[in-house]
């Protein structure tokens, strides 16, 4: 799977990293809907760590399309919660 970081680049994560990135996303995913400022800052930390710890980083040469796109590191609650608003799914 490939996964953009908004101003970042891309990385390449296979196997059990996928499946550490769904449980780390799943618990993204409630602090968002919880509104926990704390909890939505230490889980995004934890998925940005994890995928730029276990995916390998795409060419920048590479041109391919990413399966999945998140916003910036530096990206608030606010904006995240907008995010998820304007794009449910």
């Amino acid at each position: 799977m490939i996964v953009r970081i908004l101003g970042e680049g891309q990385y390449d994560l296979e196997g059990d990293s996928l499946h550490k990135l769904k449980r780390a996303d799943e618990r993204l995913f409630h602090a968002i809907v919880d509104d926990d400022d704390a909890e939505y800052h230490a889980r995004f930390t934890e998925v940005i760590a994890l995928i730029r710890g276990e995916g390998r980083p795409v060419p920048v040469e590479k041109l391919v399309e990413s399966d999945l796109i998140l916003p910036s590191a530096d990206t608030s609650l606010a904006e995240a919660r907008k995010l998820f608003s304007d794009h449910p799914s």
